[in-house]
């Protein structure tokens, strides 16, 4: 099977390049990296073009946003599988893709999840915070549950069948989109008990001073899925207290 994976950047210059080279140093074969400039004038889009031709897609032009910007990757993938792996991230190891596609044709599922690390943006070595996942069960998401978003691989189909990311949020789609996948009783699932990404603290979510436009974006999403509002929101800002907490008490370096 062949992965996409799609990367969007902006004015990243310090990062881009590593993510570049998590996707190359990826031991599985049939990779096609997509990624999407929204017009960078930082010196990115140069680092980019000394790796166009070993990306398999690369455009770079104004967009409507990250989610726009998003599903401009997707549409343009060719892959069997797709996965995001923003600017700021790595692959946990070079064998990331390798499991991921494994668990999909042992599980023949349509969706596939794992854990994930945050880490110290000048040092990713070191782990600030633990987002492990565990098997679906729908009443999960009454209380705030739901996998990091960049382990989430899904077949392309997905998307064809039940949609893109919605570009009227500015912060919070993800969640989104997430939502809609897990509510979905026709789209199969299936854990995968692995680390398969480390994220660079500071990314446009994980920044204090927008942290109260996405709980207003992520409360909105909550209700019109019909969860159970402010208190499903509570349950999904408390989850983070003990992420943030297990790496003081177990050694995670990496």
């Amino acid at each position: 099977m062949k992965v996409s994976v799609v990367t969007i950047v902006y004015n990243n210059s310090s990062t881009i390049r590593d993510c570049i080279e998590s996707v190359l140093a990826q031991n599985y074969p049939n990779i096609e990296h997509v990624v999407i400039d929204g017009g960078s004038t930082d010196g990115t889009l140069e680092i980019l073009h000394s790796y166009k031709d070993r990306l398999g897609y690369l455009i770079s032009e104004k967009d409507n946003g990250l989610y726009n910007a998003l599903n401009k990757g997707i549409e343009a993938a060719t892959g069997d599988i797709i996965g995001i792996l923003h600017s700021d991230d790595l692959f946990y190891a070079p064998d990331t893709l390798e499991k991921v596609v494994a668990a999909f044709e042992e599980s023949a599922a349509d969706l596939v999840y794992a854990n994930g690390l945050y880490v110290d943006k000048e040092k990713p070595e070191d782990v600030k915070r633990v987002y492990s996942s565990k098997p679906y069960k729908r009443r999960f998401l009454d209380f705030g549950w739901i996998p990091l978003h960049t382990t989430i691989y899904c077949k392309k189909e997905v998307f064809t069948n039940f949609g893109l990311y919605k570009e009227n949020y500015a912060i919070a789609s993800d969640y989104e989109i997430s939502l809609r996948w897990f509510k979905e009783s026709r789209i199969r699932k299936y854990f995968l008990n692995e680390w398969v990404v480390k994220m660079r603290l500071g990314g446009k979510s994980t920044t204090p001073a927008l942290q109260k436009k996405k709980s207003t974006e992520d409360l909105e999403i909550i209700r019109d899925h019909s969860l159970p509002g402010a208190f499903t929101l509570g349950c999904k800002i408390g989850r983070k207290i003990p992420q943030y907490l297990l790496p003081k008490i177990k050694d995670f370096q990496n």
